[in-house]
């Protein structure tokens, strides 16, 4: 059984490097985490939006959309999505491309859940208030291939400390792969745990300051980390990660005591 309080923390984005999955992998795959005994902890698959068309689903299934052309892209992969058998689109991820209008933001007006990715330049602040605005929700950057998408710890408190100070939920993406902040032994890349970010969020909402939250995402020991989590109370904060391998989180869960033995 799954806390509730983990719950969809984990967005199925198997297609997305560095997994790289097929799509009809992923498809089938998620179909098997949707039926085992970890399915709460697992959300939506994540989809890119010009490739709605390819999925062959069979059943129901929630899917998020990313829309890495921008807003203006948004209504025509909706229109596909809806011509697409099985696909229930539950939240779209809009990139901001350098050349995009920040008014075409107010252009999407799905009842759905919109998260707007916030850029790492000078825009960051003219974007936020954009999300702000429109009642959207914010989606950080939290790794990558390279060593450069890996925020460091005062930047991301930052942004997280902005999310709350503005009570916009956010979702992170790339570079969570496991529970606690590490050193990846392959490449040498300084990785966020997402235990440290659910953490750092309720610290936020809770009115922690920046040099606060950078300390708990610099917090190393797991155990520690599973400890506290532990012991939160009321709705979580962050939102979700996409993460290409849904195993990894899980495992490291299991292991830290708070999902039982599956």
């Amino acid at each position: 059984m799954i806390p509730k309080f983990l719950h969809r923390l984990c967005d199925d984005a198997a297609v997305f490097p560095p997994g790289n999955a097929p799509l009809d992998v992923a498809v089938a795959q998620h179909l098997e985490y949707r039926a085992s005994a970890f399915a709460d902890l697992v959300g939506p698959l994540v989809v890119p939006m010009d490739r709605v068309t390819e999925l062959d689903l069979g059943t129901r299934m929630e899917v998020a959309l990313t829309a890495p052309a921008g807003p203006g892209s948004v209504e025509a992969g909706l229109r596909a999505a809806d011509r697409t058998a099985g696909v229930t689109v539950v939240a779209i991820e809009v990139a901001v491309p350098d050349s995009t209008d920040i008014d075409a933001l107010r252009t999407i007006t799905q009842d759905i859940d919109i998260y707007v990715e916030i850029p790492r330049d000078a825009r960051r602040d003219a974007i936020f208030d954009a999300v702000d605005e429109f009642g959207y929700r914010a989606k950080f950057r939290t790794g990558g291939v390279t060593a450069d998408l890996y925020p460091d710890e005062q930047e991301l408190a930052a942004s997280i400390y902005e999310a709350a100070q503005r009570e916009v939920h956010f979702k992170a993406t790339a570079g969570l792969h496991h529970a606690a902040r590490n050193t990846d032994p392959d490449n040498g890349f300084e990785q966020h745990g997402f235990l440290n970010v659910i953490l750092a969020a309720q610290a936020a909402h809770s009115g922690a300051r920046v040099g606060e939250l950078e300390k708990i995402l610099a917090i190393r020991d797991a155990d520690v980390l599973a400890g506290l989590v532990a012991g939160i109370e009321g709705q979580r904060a962050f939102a979700s990660f996409g993460t290409c391998s849904v195993r990894e989180p899980l495992d490291d869960l299991v292991a830290l005591g708070l999902v039982p033995p599956l």
